[in-house]
């Protein structure tokens, strides 16, 4: 197989030009560099960028799947790319052979369909939720995981042509773990690989004011979505549990309710529900979908 076409994706509300720079600069310092880049304004206007950029300007803004959709329908408008990179516009790219080091593992298995970085802040350290499965003691262990990092991450544009792209329903919260599931489904592979490293400022996703609402809302729309009718009370009823020895904000507890029933009441689009070999592939990969 010759080495992949890369195409770079990153996503910006306008409220980080500086950051936006940076990783633009990390980017043209790689020893591999991508066929194209898109930078998707998401509701904002852009500033001037370098001919080799494409800017995209939404008129609003459609959230991280929304957007992430507005970039992959240019990328894919040519036939020159067959791995797209999403970074967060606050990343940064410490290393110059994380595009050559990509390169190297989707051109060694034709199924690998989505490759996860690891994100740590400026001083080393990877928070667990930035580890994708649940034994996270060790952010350095890759390997063959169920989900992905959203900050930072590949993925094959054939996969994305046989499964589609991000569910736009979503907007914010859980929209890895959805195409993961539809990738899985379809016999992709996915990898986390901790040697692609993206440096992140250390953050919570409770900052932001529709966090609690969504996550509830999505991870019914996902169980709804993909899971077996069987499994479903499970995973649902594993997650309240766990928010509610979790979370220690009265405030967030009401959101997060008030989005879960949300969740019951409102379309979640398409029900795919994944095979039963798969359920038992991703519980042998040690997360099955009840957790």
């Amino acid at each position: 197989m010759t080495r992949p076409r890369l195409g770079v994706a990153i996503l910006t509300m306008g409220n980080r030009p500086a950051e936006v720079r940076d990783l633009l600069d990390s980017v043209a310092k790689q020893d591999t560099q991508p066929a194209r880049i898109v930078v998707v304004g998401n509701g904002t206007p852009l500033p001037p960028f370098e001919a080799t950029i494409t800017p995209v300007e939404l008129p609003e803004n459609l959230g991280v799947t929304g957007g992430r959709n507005a970039a992959l329908k240019h990328l894919l408008a040519h036939d020159d790319i067959d791995v797209v990179i999403d970074l967060d516009d606050d990343g940064l790219l410490t290393d110059p052979d994380v595009f050559t080091r990509i390169q190297d593992h989707f051109k060694d298995d034709p199924r690998l369909g989505i490759v996860s970085f690891r994100i740590a802040d400026e001083t080393g350290h990877t928070q667990r939720r930035h580890v994708p499965r649940l034994r996270a003691g060790d952010p350095l262990r890759g390997g063959p995981v169920t989900t992905f990092l959203g900050g930072g991450h590949a993925l094959s544009t054939a996969m994305l042509e046989q499964i589609g792209g991000w569910p736009d329903e979503f907007f914010f919260t859980h929209e890895e773990t959805d195409l993961a599931w539809r990738a899985l489904d379809t016999n992709w592979k996915i990898l986390y690989a901790p040697e692609l490293l993206l440096q992140h400022p250390r953050t919570s996703p409770a900052r932001h004011a529709v966090y609690y609402r969504m996550t509830a809302r999505n991870r019914v729309w996902l169980a709804r979505r993909h899971l077996p009718l069987p499994l479903i009370p499970l995973y649902l009823g594993a997650w309240v549990l766990l928010t509610l020895a979790r979370t220690r904000s009265l405030a967030g507890l009401r959101a997060w309710a008030g989005g879960f029933l949300e969740g019951t009441r409102t379309p979640c689009g398409e029900r795919r529900p994944i095979r039963w070999g798969t359920v038992w592939r991703m519980t042998r990969m040690g997360r099955p979908p009840i957790l």
